[in-house]
């Protein structure tokens, strides 16, 4: 078995580079060279393989500058035509794509499954929308699941370490109004829906990967603090991400209350389906 992916010396890459290993799988990484060459050039690299992922894209995080917005559009939307592009000139085609997307899809407000048509009417709206539109363009014969990831919560990488930090600090606390929904899942239960998904054929098309149980930011903090056993009393006022990311503030500012129905009708049982049990695994 033999899987090309992108993305694999990022925080999630790397945990799925192993796993896969594990599993005997022949691995390809797909550098950035690889994905903002020709496609000719990529089909080569991918030629054989069975399975293709693409996690790669710049950080949503940062100051959304004319430039940077550029970058975090291209750096997805282009490189996924390419591997698409490449796909369609082999003979022997792959038989799973998955595509990373977000649950930034969706509105920042209501509860959304994979059932939901609604698109957030702003850039990461679009820039899901548009990442997917270009995922579906891979040959007819190659199953496409977008995987639209939550905040993927681990010990040595991602964004709880960040988050976690401030509370060490006995500094810690809500962000903006506390009341933005987060739809989050352990890095663990990631690891397990992609075996999942690649031993699952029927599973196809958008997949919200988060917990069935999404929090506020507020509970989120709550959350921290207690497993730590450290205050929550220093919330970080909205002004200030915006001094800092400014429109990238809406990353932290907004969120979404996505639900993995799809997943839970497959059959899939997560293993850390509340956040408390998911801090503690992770923070102790």
């Amino acid at each position: 078995m033999k899987a090309a992916i992108s993305g694999s010396s990022g925080f999630q890459g790397k945990a799925l580079l192993a796993m896969l290993h594990k599993l005997g799988y022949e691995v390809v990484p797909l550098s950035r060279k690889d994905l903002y060459g020709s496609p000719e050039g990529l089909s080569k690299k991918i030629r054989g393989a069975g399975v293709i992922i693409h996690l790669a894209g710049a950080p949503i995080i940062g100051r959304w500058t004319p430039k940077y917005r550029k970058e975090i559009y291209d750096s997805r939307i282009l490189t996924t035509r390419t591997l698409t592009l490449a796909m369609g000139m082999l003979d022997q085609k792959p038989h799973t794509f998955i595509c990373a997307s977000a649950v930034g899809i969706y509105p920042n407000k209501g509860s959304f499954t994979e059932d939901n048509t609604a698109i957030a009417g702003n850039f990461l709206g679009k820039v899901c929308q548009d990442w997917e539109t270009e995922a579906s363009k891979a040959p007819a014969e190659v199953r496409v699941l977008n995987f639209r990831f939550g905040i993927v919560l681990g010990k040595n990488g991602g964004a709880l370490p960040k988050m976690a930090l401030p509370f060490r600090l006995f500094i810690g606390g809500k962000i903006a109004s506390g009341n933005q929904m987060v739809s989050w899942v352990h890095l663990q239960d990631v690891l397990r829906i992609f075996r999942f998904a690649l031993e699952n054929k029927d599973l196809a098309g958008a997949v919200n990967i988060c917990a069935p149980q999404p929090v506020t930011n507020k509970q989120l903090s709550q959350t921290i603090a207690r497993v730590l056993g450290r205050p929550a009393f220093f919330p970080v006022p909205a002004f200030a991400l915006s001094l800092v990311f400014g429109k990238g503030a809406m990353i932290l500012t907004q969120g979404q209350h996505a639900l993995p129905k799809k997943l839970q009708d497959a059959g899939f049982q997560f293993q850390f389906p509340e956040l408390t049990d998911a801090l503690k695994d992770l923070l102790k």
